[in-house]
């Protein structure tokens, strides 16, 4: 008989794992960033995800049955996950939104997890999730983006919207991965499974959003992107896997929180990397993250 994996405090070996995974998540959205084509970029490296993730699934077997639901119920709001995103980049630029999507998510896990998880954040765990969300606004929307934010609606929209999306897909995976690890499976193995099937609807939805010429095209970017593609796709999934992993041993909202840190990492690949400003804000705004992951350790 199975039994439920115990979902201990957030421990420094945990919160070291999780930041780990946030800096990979930073790492292919900067791949993303410094690419010609955002959308064919994200849509080439989830699929190249999906092509290195179904040997590794074969060598580490497939997840319980009882988890399936939940892989599909995933699937299927990655897709409106997917959408959201094409419709904020469409809309606004990646700094612009991008902040926005992943600064608003801990929050809304943070609210759902009570009730979908019985599992109710203390109030020091409070703090830690409104801190990492105040600094993630802070770092992100630097140099007037916040007030970007405020006249292009739709951009506002879509990236709220997208946040819910991702709330909703923490939750439901933070489920799944707890009945793959209770049932004896290891939690690599869901995550391996969700990133084999979930490659391929973003992936068609850019290419049916394009006309022949421009498909085309695609094909010929993507023959001189793959290599960059392959790095991100790895990155992508790697970092998944850790926060799966770590929800198995602490509180989701909690861990959720922390992989929004690769906001900040983010802004620091970017001033390193693409020549970026960082500033007072962003500058105040690593101090708040600080300060919040600190809070959800003590909590």
């Amino acid at each position: 008989m199975s039994s439920a994996p115990t979902v201990a405090a957030l421990t420094w070996p945990i919160v070291l794992a999780v930041l780990l995974g946030a800096v990979l998540h930073a790492s292919w959205n900067a791949l993303v960033k410094s690419g010609g084509d955002k959308s064919v970029d994200t849509a080439l490296l989830h699929v190249i995800a999906s092509l290195i993730a179904l040997p590794l699934l074969l060598l580490v077997g497939a997840p319980p049955l009882a988890a399936l639901p939940y892989v599909g119920a995933s699937l299927l709001v990655h897709i409106g996950y997917y959408i959201t995103l094409a419709g904020a980049y469409r809309h606004g630029e990646l700094g612009l939104t991008y902040p926005i999507m992943r600064g608003s998510a801990p929050l809304l896990v943070a609210l759902g997890s009570a009730a979908l998880l019985a599992e109710s954040p203390s109030a020091m765990a409070w703090v830690g999730v409104l801190g990492i969300t105040a600094g993630v606004a802070l770092v992100g929307l630097s140099g007037g983006a916040l007030g970007q934010a405020l006249h292009h609606r739709r951009a506002l929209a879509f990236a709220l919207a997208n946040a819910l999306f991702i709330a909703v897909y923490t939750l439901i995976d933070g489920s799944g991965v707890r009945v793959t690890a209770g049932r004896g499976h290891a939690a690599v193995s869901y995550a391996l499974l969700l990133t084999t099937l979930d490659g391929i609807p973003y992936g068609l939805l850019v290419w049916r959003s394009r006309d022949p010429s421009q498909r085309r095209q695609i094909l010929a970017y993507a023959a001189k992107r793959w290599p960059v593609a392959a790095l991100g796709g790895s990155a992508s999934m790697a970092s998944y896997a850790i926060a799966l992993w770590a929800m198995t041993r602490a509180p989701v909202a909690s861990v959720a929180a922390l992989r929004e840190t690769s906001v900040l990492f983010a802004a620091i690949l970017g001033t390193w990397l693409l020549k970026e400003k960082f500033g007072l804000q962003r500058a105040i705004g690593t101090a708040v993250i600080v300060a919040g992951v600190m809070a959800l350790r003590l909590g």
